[in-house]
């Protein structure tokens, strides 16, 4: 998970939104592995005091993910009234910093030096049964907490594979830092610039084999205009279609999984949402809008416990472009 990087001058604010893929990335390989060393040199403390003044310095220089995430933050207070008063920069300084301990987490978790008995595993045990009968599962998740710390479990299960969809170019860059930093990782990075039918295939071989595909569910791809509309802190979003029509494709369960902070830790929630995924041709537009409903309010359901866990440094409700703007009935359409 990456911070994106914005440009915010006023002609772009004028603009349609902006794609947040377009904003670039600011975490690379190369400094990941440069935090790893720094971390394994200096300890967490001093560590994240390196670091904090970074984040400070990103805070100051980029109105439009400070911006961003006090939008966020200000409708969940909207929603569910979390704090005393309305959050204001304090908080969203605060937001920013849980992020840095977070990118300090996935690096742990990935190399498998993170404390496992500070995880908590919730509603796993389904997943570990169609683990023993070689059945694999799509997985729709978030940009929120740590959900690397699957890589937990997978020490615990050594056949347990998880393969990560992602719509970044950095994905073999990763897959190839996690070799030399763990070659037994059971995770993987997969990039997937386009869904075409190769891919398909490749994905129901993988889940044919017993392996977990993991897609987020809360941003819209590159290079898929397929959203569908649901409820998000009491405002209307745009949601991929892509995770329900993939569990569909694959003709496999398809669960729900969040990962937040919970005391020293996190906890790590499975929730199955469809035993097999059905997208009727009269009802299909309709089934996604439904699908997507359901994951929005499990998302919310997390964040309440945890609000300065979700990292989504950029206009949220406004992803998704002119597409994401017509109803269910036009924007899912195959």
């Amino acid at each position: 998970m990456s911070m994106p990087q914005h440009s915010d001058s006023p002609a772009q604010r004028a603009a349609a939104p902006t794609h947040w893929a377009q904003i670039g990335e600011s975490t690379f390989v190369a400094g990941m592995w440069l935090l790893y060393h720094l971390h394994r040199l200096l300890g967490r403390w001093p560590f994240l005091l390196c670091l904090y003044p970074v984040v400070a310095y990103y805070w100051l220089t980029r109105p439009l993910a400070r911006r961003s995430s006090l939008q966020y933050l200000q409708r969940m207070q909207q929603a569910h009234g979390l704090w005393a008063r309305m959050p204001g920069w304090w908080h969203s300084q605060k937001h920013f910093r849980m992020f840095a301990q977070v990118i300090l987490d996935k690096l742990l978790a990935l190399t498998g030096r993170y404390r496992t008995e500070r995880v908590r595993f919730n509603g796993d045990q389904p997943l570990l049964e169609l683990l023993e009968h070689g059945q694999g599962a799509v997985i729709v998740t978030a940009h929120m907490g740590c959900i690397e710390l699957c890589q937990a479990m997978a020490r615990l299960q050594p056949n347990l594979r998880l393969n990560i969809l992602v719509h970044t170019k950095h994905a073999e860059q990763f897959n190839r830092l996690l070799q030399r930093l763990a070659p037994d990782t059971g995770v993987r990075l997969l990039q997937v610039a386009d869904f075409s039918a190769a891919t398909a295939m490749m994905l129901a071989e993988r889940v044919a084999c017993g392996e977990f595909i993991a897609i987020a569910g809360d941003r819209v791809p590159v290079h898929d205009s397929k959203t569908t509309r649901a409820q998000f802190l009491g405002h209307e979003a745009a949601f991929p279609c892509g995770p329900y029509v993939l569990a569909a494709l694959l003709k496999c369960p398809l669960y729900f999984m969040g990962c937040v902070h919970q005391g020293r830790g996190y906890a790590v929630e499975f929730v199955p949402i469809a035993t097999q995924v059905q997208l009727p041709r009269a009802r299909r537009n309709e089934v996604l809008a439904e699908y997507a409903q359901l994951y929005a309010q499990q998302l919310e359901r997390l964040l309440c416990q945890a609000p300065y866990d979700w990292f989504n440094f950029f206009p949220f409700w406004e992803q998704g472009g002119p597409a994401a703007m017509q109803p269910p009935s036009a924007s899912c359409a195959s």
